[in-house]
This record gives C-alpha cells, sequence and structure tokens, in this order.
C-alpha cells in the first residue's frame, strides 16, 4: 500500500516544480515586458491615433482618485509574460501549452480594446444588454462576445467531446470576466488569483497555471504602489488562465459545479457590490488592505470614510468623474477604481 502513495507524492512534486519553473520563467518574462514597455519611448497616444496632431497622451495612462498618473501597461506585460513563459515551461502537453496561449492572448486582446476604447455609460451583463436593446455594440459587448469565443477554442483544445468543450469554454470566459470584476481596488485581483492558483501548483495543469502566477506576483507590487493597474487586460488574461487550469485538471461534475459558483457570482455582482462584502468582512478587508499605500489625509472639514473605512477623501465615482474629451472616440474615465462601493460591474 506503499508503493502508490510513493507515486502520487512522487507526481505531486514533478507537478510542484514544472509549476515552479513556469512561475519563475512567468516572473522574468513578465518583468521584462514591463520594463521594456514603460521605458520605451512610445508613439500610442489618443491624439497620435485619432487625432493624428496637438499634444500627445499616452494611451495607457489613467489618473486614480489620487490625482496620480497609473499606467495599464501592467495587462498587456502580465499576459505576454504568460504566454512566453507557457510555451518554454517543460512538461506541458502541447495541445495545454496552446489552449493556455490562446485563452490568454484573446482575453488580453480583447479585453485591451475594452480598456482602451471603452466607456463607463454601460456597466455589467444588465448595461450591455440595454445597450443591444437600444441598438448599440458596446465595447463591452464585443469584449464578452471575443472572450466567449477564444474560451470555446481553447476549451476545444483541452476536451473535444462537445459537453466538455462548452464546460470548458463557459468556465474560461467565465472566471476572465469574474476576475475583472474584483479589479476595483490596488492588488485586490491579483491577490485573488494568486489565491485561487495557488493550490493547482500541485495538480495536473501546474505548468499552465505557474506561469500565469508567476507573471501576477512580479508586477502585484507596481499595482499595490498604484504605479499600474490591470485593468481588463490582465484581470481577463488572469481569470482566463485559471479557467483552463480548472478544465484541465477537473472532473466533469467538479468543472459543471465550478462554472455554477462562476455564473452565480457574476449574477450577483448586479445586485451585491464585493468592495462592500470585503469592508464588512473584517479577514477579507485586512488581507485586502495588505501591501496597499495608505489612505489620503483628509483635506476638506467634510472628507467622508470610504466603502473600505478608513477615513479620507472619498474617491470620485463615475458620475463625478469628468470625462475626456476626444473626438471620434468614446470618452475615455478614469480609472475604475473609483467605485463608490456600488453593485461591480465590467
Amino acid at each position: 500500500m506503499a508503493f502508490p502513495r510513493r507515486t502520487r507524492r512522487a507526481s505531486r512534486s514533478r507537478s510542484l516544480f514544472r509549476g515552479l519553473a513556469g512561475a519563475a520563467l512567468g516572473a522574468i518574462a513578465a518583468r521584462t515586458a514591463f520594463t521594456r514597455a514603460t521605458h520605451a519611448p512610445r508613439g500610442d497616444s489618443v491624439d497620435d491615433v485619432f487625432l493624428g496632431s496637438g499634444a500627445a497622451r499616452d494611451l495607457w495612462a489613467r489618473t486614480n482618485f489620487r490625482g496620480e498618473k497609473v499606467t495599464l501597461l501592467e495587462g498587456p506585460a502580465l499576459a505576454a509574460g504568460t504566454c512566453a513563459a507557457a510555451a518554454l515551461t517543460p512538461g506541458v502537453p502541447g495541445r495545454l501549452r496552446l489552449a493556455t496561449i490562446t485563452a490568454a492572448t484573446g482575453a488580453a486582446g480583447f479585453g485591451a480594446y475594452d480598456d482602451i476604447s471603452g466607456s463607463s455609460r454601460s456597466r455589467g451583463f444588465k448595461g450591455h444588454l440595454s445597450a443591444l436593446g437600444r441598438g448599440e455594440i458596446t465595447t463591452g459587448a464585443v469584449k464578452v462576445a471575443g472572450i466567449g469565443l477564444t474560451g470555446l477554442l481553447a476549451g476545444a483544445m483541452i476536451h473535444r467531446r462537445p459537453v466538455d468543450t462548452l464546460i470548458n469554454g463557459a468556465l474560461i470566459a467565465g472566471s476572465a470576466n469574474l476576475l475583472n470584476l474584483f479589479d476595483l481596488r490596488p492588488g485586490r485581483a491579483a491577490k485573488v488569483g494568486l489565491i485561487a492558483g495557488l493550490p493547482a501548483l500541485t495538480g495536473p495543469a501546474a505548468g499552465v497555471v505557474g506561469p500565469v502566477l508567476g507573471a501576477t506576483a512580479a508586477l502585484l507590487p507596481d499595482d499595490l504602489g498604484e504605479r499600474a493597474m490591470m485593468g481588463d487586460a490582465g484581470a481577463n488574461a488572469l481569470g482566463a488562465v485559471l479557467g483552463v487550469t480548472a478544465a484541465a485538471s477537473l472532473p466533469r461534475p467538479t468543472r459543471a459545479g465550478m462554472l455554477g459558483a462562476v455564473v452565480g457570482l457574476t449574477l450577483a455582482s448586479e445586485f451585491v457590490s464585493f468592495s462592500r462584502v470585503i469592508s464588512a468582512t473584517p479577514p477579507l478587508r485586512a488581507l485586502d488592505d495588505v501591501g496597499r499605500r495608505p489612505a489620503p489625509r483628509p483635506t476638506t472639514a467634510d472628507s467622508a470614510t470610504g466603502d473600505d473605512g478608513r477615513s479620507g477623501p472619498r474617491p470620485l465615482d463615475a458620475a463625478d468623474t469628468p470625462p475626456i474629451n476626444v473626438p471620434a472616440q468614446q470618452s475615455l474615465q478614469t480609472t475604475r477604481r473609483h467605485s463608490d462601493g456600488g453593485p461591480d460591474r465590467t
């Protein structure tokens, strides 16, 4: 009876080795991509792309509630690091390797499209469906459809049976969307992804989850320091790869149950604020605050207490934030991390 135990232990050790190797590769690749992207001269500005003249403004820059510039390049760097490491991590089957790259690239690509061209006027599935009813196709709707299609493609690479393909595709796309719902505070989506993915480092898909965990951990200090944020590109890519990990590791009943949980949480976000729930739960609030910069000190006599329970000027919500008027493009709002605690939206 000892022999099976030794076999299982050896299998877990090999999986852990693959996972850690992938994490190291992902961390190196993501840091390299982020450093090169943020220090290289770029011409990809709103004025260059849409106006053709005038003062340049970085296409990837946003302003947070402190009035400080942050960059969305963390998201593309995370996706690039994940894909590079997934291609190089030893011991990963070819189809699973390709599924990981497909899911991460599709989620990051459509997420970046929404980051750059999106508007805050329509949020959540309800908002996108309402816009479709008015004959308006939002960037969010395009993102949902695109990530759904690439999720199905990746799911078919993992299991060829139609039922498994549908479950896998929905799980990959749903996980991509769900992780994005947590990207409302610095470091929150990264922490959720790391906690969710760490147990898989000893499982059969360790070579898949390792690269994205390494890339996420390597970029977390910049996220917590409010120098960068994942945006839709990074959060969608992280969630999609976690979905691939689950699809490649779990039996069909467990995958179906996990898909039900993902759908349930996504629907709940239309009515309940995750931020408010986290703020009202001391252990979750403490974990959410780990590594984050202190809240701004009050600057006026009527400073309010934010929904994270800390005193300071209340972050502006979408209604308070003045849009940036850019011809030939939908108005860009400042970062979504200004949310005032209402229902979370994509």
